[in-house]
C-alpha cells in the first residue's frame, strides 16, 4: 500500500469514526457504543 492510499484509508477511518460520534445521541449511548468507538480508534491507531 502506497503512502498516499494510507492516507485516504486514514481519511476514510476518520471520518467514519467522526460521522459515528456525531450521531451519537449522550442520553441513549451505552458502555458498547464507547467500546466500539475505541476499537475504532485502535484500528486507525495500527494504520499509522
Amino acid at each position: 500500500m502506497t503512502q498516499q492510499e494510507k492516507l485516504s484509508d486514514l481519511k476514510l477511518r476518520l471520518n467514519a469514526f467522526i460521522k459515528r460520534l456525531d450521531d451519537m445521541e449522550p442520553e441513549e449511548t451505552s458502555v458498547e457504543d464507547i467500546d466500539e468507538l475505541i476499537k475504532m480508534l485502535e484500528d486507525v491507531e495500527k494504520k499509522i
